[in-house]
């Protein structure tokens, strides 16, 4: 019986990924979506964490995809790290099995791991509401896309070990390529 196998990309994921983001974000009035642009970019900044790029492997073959990067929140006494979220991705073929909720829980998981406290996304209130994610906007944090409202979202993840107080209100900055998206 084949498994879903849920890890972080390596060097030699970048092919499948972007055939990936290509068939899943196609259509028909562009030849390549954005994002396989995008992620290409993200990889050489700084906001990029290799341990917070998932793939979900079915068969031997990359069959979903989520992203978390670094993004800053600027609040009135400095700044603080946050993540973002995107983007998110499963082939076609593999589509309504679960496998675009595993792969965005894994790469929540890892973050958690990893000590981070807040993401962000912009998405389907529906679909990301079952991870936790609320109105961003509610929470103090607002952004480039906090006029849209709902899709807008923030996702507070448990403290880590060290006991890190409450996670401040501000705006919160991208890094270059998610102007392009």
């Amino acid at each position: 019986m084949t498994t879903l196998r849920l890890r972080p990309e390596d060097p030699a994921d970048t092919g499948p990924i972007r055939r990936l983001l290509a068939a899943a974000f196609a259509r028909p009035d562009v030849r390549s979506p954005p994002e396989v642009g995008f992620v290409e970019e993200l990889r050489g900044t700084d906001a990029w964490i290799p341990e917070l790029a998932m793939v979900a492997e079915y068969g031997g073959e990359v069959v979903g995809y989520a992203l978390l990067t670094r993004v800053r929140l600027v609040h009135p006494t400095g700044t603080a790290p946050a993540l973002a979220l995107g983007p998110v991705a499963v082939a076609p073929h593999r589509q309504r099995l679960g496998h675009g909720t595993a792969v965005v829980q894994a790469a929540l998981d890892a973050a958690t791991e990893l000590g981070e406290r807040l993401v962000v996304v912009l998405g389907d209130p529906a679909y990301y509401r079952r991870f936790g994610f609320t109105r961003a906007d509610r929470m103090g944090l607002s952004s480039p896309w906090s006029g849209l409202g709902e899709p807008w979202q923030a996702l507070v993840l448990p403290p880590s070990a060290s006991g890190e107080g409450p996670v401040p209100r501000g705006e919160v900055r991208f890094p270059p390529p998610w102007s392009k998206i």
